[in-house]
């Protein structure tokens, strides 16, 4: 096998070997072109904190010392704002040594700014997998601007694998670029592709939205159901600048529209602490194909989830908040995203999540 990230029908061909398991049959939508949808199991433990499992220590083992109470999730249950939960998910993996992954908040997830972590047996990382990991997946939950019904079987976060080194240096990255452009417009390559935040909107003023803080809940599984102004707030950019609040949760956009090449995959990541007091929140698989010709897509920008920290923050039109960690795929995927499946963002700009309607 190629070094790289696992393909889609990499990740079929270990389903059926048992390298990755399930407590009910994995479903065909759960595979996507680089990566593999997670599923809520039948319980939630609502904790006192958050927690690691830690060196040769089992998660199952430690619920004790931090269970408040549980609630079954077969019938649904609300998750309270700025509580914390753990999830046991179907899903379980038997990886071989030279198979590593890694898990992130699916896009929608992070758009109505859920933490949502992966945690496994010996774990001393979040949504770090060790090559060779036997065992059940958790995932911990912290809703953080909304309340929300969640159930059973419903897919929060998600997971890639890869074997062997996947990353791009920046002078492999420069190199991509020329191939074909990653960017629309002269790239800014450090420690991966930097991308800036959009404050001077092609039309009016509207630059982003903030969460409102007292909304009712949210139920995951109603689409295009809300409407915005229930749980949102505009925020109109004045000369190119906004003030972001300590602790307030902001839905903005990315300056430059971004393509992924089929062959390679791509993880958000922030920029740098030392650009300025907020961070931009780890929503951050980018699939083969996102905003690429080939997929049906001419370059997507990318959606911003940021929170301010302890002061007020400037926040500037083409000041650079994060970057595009790029890795190689061991092979090109059978699916691209946006390509013939339910890609919900595709050709996106700025986008609030899938639950709300304009």
């Amino acid at each position: 096998m190629a070094s790289g990230v696992l393909p889609c029908q990499e990740i079929e061909r270990m389903i059926g070997a048992g390298t990755i398991a399930a407590a009910a049959p994995i479903l065909p939508a759960q595979v996507q072109p680089a990566s593999l949808d997670l599923r809520l199991g039948p319980v939630a433990y609502r904790m006192r904190a958050s927690f690691l499992a830690g060196g040769g220590r089992r998660v199952a083992d430690r619920i004790a010392e931090f269970e408040m109470h549980r609630m079954d999730l077969t019938q649904g249950a609300v998750l309270e704002k700025g509580c914390v939960y753990l999830v046991p998910l179907m899903e379980s993996l038997a990886l071989p040594d030279g198979i590593s992954a890694v898990a992130n908040a699916k896009s929608s997830t992070g758009r109505l700014d859920l933490l949502t972590r992966t945690i496994t047996d010996g774990g001393t990382e979040f949504d770090r997998i060790a090559p060779g990991y036997h065992g059940p997946l958790w995932a911990e939950i912290c809703p953080r601007s909304f309340s929300v019904l969640v159930r059973s079987g419903q897919r929060l976060n998600q997971v890639r694998f890869r074997h062997g080194q996947a990353t791009l240096d920046d002078a492999a990255l420069a190199a991509l670029h020329r191939q074909v452009p990653l960017v629309d417009g002269e790239p800014f390559i450090a420690g991966g592709l930097g991308f800036s935040v959009d404050l001077a909107p092609r039309q009016g003023t509207l630059a982003g939205w903030r969460a409102k803080p007292h909304t009712g809940v949210i139920d995951l599984d109603r689409i295009g159901h809300y409407p915005a102004r229930d749980f949102w707030e505009e925020v109109h950019a004045e000369r190119g600048q906004i003030i972001l609040d300590p602790g307030a949760f902001y839905i903005l956009v990315s300056r430059e529209s971004v393509t992924i090449p089929p062959d390679h995959a791509a993880e958000m990541a922030p920029y740098t602490a030392m650009a300025g007091e907020f961070r931009v929140h780890y929503a951050g698989f980018f699939d083969p194909g996102f905003g690429h010709a080939a997929a049906g897509g001419a370059g997507s920008r990318g959606v911003l989830e940021v929170r301010a920290h302890e002061s007020p923050f400037a926040l500037e039109h083409g000041q650079v908040v994060g970057r595009l960690v790029y890795e190689r795929m061991s092979e090109v995927p059978a699916r691209l995203y946006g390509s013939g499946i339910a890609s919900n963002y595709q050709g996106q700009g700025l986008k609030l999540a899938k639950q709300f309607r304009p």
